[in-house]
């Protein structure tokens, strides 16, 4: 639970600037908690504009929902699918479909996620509460004898609700609860019940302000900043902003990694906005609303690679940093702790899956067709058991063997993930994260034994290394010279590299090398 995963190689001495998201990072929420409280009021904010009163019997389950999730807003399923939009898992309402039932509305068990019309990517903390409302809206309306279930919706007399209005009622009540609402107010009232408060976190960052600058980017305004922060808990009292060198309130990520909005000073007295742009040097302790990506680094004379942002929404923290800014990425994932319990503590049932299913060594001649339905049979219903371990929807990260589409993006995107970013805490600032090697199958499958080709073999034309010997490889060479005229090229053949010039590490630095060697 104290590691820190890599998917790209990234050395902490190189990094200038540590950049922190708010919410669900310096911020953590206590779950299920917190997602209770957003779950009963969007609720209520749907009872309020007229839907069936019902609805507030229902109580958040943490047991069903995960992230990731695809809401179709065509017939009302929640989806969990892998990065490619194979159907890993369908749910109508309480209702989980079997293949065949899925088949019917998708024949394939495919969707197309580039339809964002259609499909609705659940990715956040956030989402978690409307998540599991979804599936007790389209539960209820299903089983209610006063509404007739349609392909795309359900009628009540002369009246018809589809799918995607009833979406778009959630979206528009969780934004409604988010920013008009009561939901900060409520946090902020209990603090104790639905913030963590982490001891280590002013250690932590007291030792990154030795080494490097430290931001604060969070889409909050400064009132709810300045209240939920959380990072002196109960100790000598040291104000939240000295522990930063820039905070930037009201960010509208993802849009701050583009073109960003107006940078403007916060009167950090009343939470009111100073008018005018701001466009003077940075100034420690001053808060800004606003900016961008490209302010934060013009502002602490930072590029890129030298920022190490920190986040837990995959598509506005850590997805627009990398692609937009080639920030590099540390993925916050809580849920990651509860995934390691789970993995570790029930692995044994993935170790009795892959053992004693028996061999049988058969090829084309064969005519001999085995029995492996009981074994077809007994890993499914491993697989599912394990699956159920997580909760009812599986694993965050993936179903089988097959890896769900949050598993990818993180893959993609995160250049570190962990359940919390303070187990960096454990690692010296100096510390290289190396990524471990991503074997393809037939690296991994194939006993690392020497293999001979059959030089009969038309396969063995295309080994590409003919020659250990460079002279026997210039004597082959000549034996291919075409002389048509006494005047030659000035290179007839590339010759093979005797210095280290290919990148085989995301953190390769072709500038650092020349220089260390000009040292030398």
């Amino acid at each position: 639970i104290d590691s820190v995963f890599v998917n790209r190689s990234l050395a902490m001495e190189k990094i200038k600037c540590f950049g922190f998201d708010m919410d669900y990072t310096l911020a953590v929420y206590k779950s299920p908690e917190y997602e209770s409280l957003g779950f009963e009021l969007t609720v209520e904010r749907l009872v309020s504009i007229g839907y069936p009163q019902e609805l507030l019997s229902f109580v958040y389950d943490p047991s069903f929902p995960t992230r990731g999730l695809v809401f179709d807003t065509m017939y009302g399923n929640l989806l969990k699918v892998d990065a490619y939009g194979n159907i890993l898992v369908c749910v109508h309402g309480f209702n989980f479909l079997r293949g065949p039932e899925i088949r019917e509305r998708y024949p394939n068990k495919f969707i197309q996620r580039d339809d964002t019309e259609r499909f609705y990517i659940l990715n956040t903390l956030f989402n978690l509460p409307e998540t599991y409302l979804f599936a007790c809206l389209v539960d209820f309306f299903s089983n209610c004898d006063r509404y007739t279930s349609c392909e795309s919706g359900f009628k009540n007399g002369d009246l018809f609700m589809s799918y995607k209005s009833m979406f778009q009622d959630v979206r528009d009540a969780v934004d409604w609860v988010h920013f008009k609402g009561t939901l900060k107010e409520k946090t902020v009232e209990n603090l104790e019940k639905y913030v963590v408060r982490d001891g280590k976190l002013p250690l932590l960052l007291s030792r990154m302000n030795e080494v490097a600058k430290v931001f604060l980017a969070t889409n909050s305004d400064y009132k709810y900043t300045n209240v939920s922060i959380c990072i002196q808990p109960g100790t000598a009292h040291r104000p939240w902003q000295s522990y930063f060198d820039l905070i930037l309130v009201d960010a509208r990520k993802p849009l701050f990694f583009g073109e960003g909005t107006v940078l403007r000073q916060v009167d950090t007295i009343t939470g009111r906005l100073k008018i005018g742009t701001y466009t003077g040097p940075l100034q420690h302790g001053i808060v800004y609303s606003g900016g961008s990506s490209d302010i934060v680094c013009d502002l602490l004379a930072a590029k890129g690679k030298d920022i190490v942002y920190i986040g837990d929404h995959i598509f506005g923290d850590i997805l627009k940093s990398k692609k937009r800014q080639g920030w590099r990425t540390f993925l916050v994932i809580p849920e990651l702790a509860q995934e390691l319990h789970v993995w570790t503590d029930k692995s044994r049932k993935f170790v009795l899956k892959h053992t004693n299913t028996g061999s049988v060594h058969l090829d084309s001649s064969s005519n001999e067709r085995p029995d492996i339905s009981t074994i077809q049979r007994r890993v499914k219903k491993v697989t599912h058991d394990m699956d159920m371990c997580y909760g009812m929807m599986g694993s965050l990260f993936r179903s089988g063997s097959r890896q769900t589409l949050f598993a990818s993006q993180v893959m993609r995107y995160a250049d570190l993930y962990a359940a919390s970013f303070i187990n960096l805490l454990y690692y010296p600032f100096s510390y290289l994260f190396r990524a471990a090697h991503v074997l393809m199958p037939h690296e991994s499958t194939v006993e690392h034994a020497h293999m001979d080709i059959d030089t009969e073999s038309p396969l063995a034309t295309r080994n590409r290394t003919h020659c250990s010997d460079c002279k026997d490889l210039d004597c082959k060479r000549n034996q291919l010279t075409r002389s048509f005229s006494e005047i030659k090229p000035p290179n007839l053949f590339p010759q093979t590299p005797q210095e280290i010039t290919h990148c085989h590490d995301e953190d390769d630095d072709e500038e650092e090398e020349e220089e260390e060697e000009e040292e030398e």
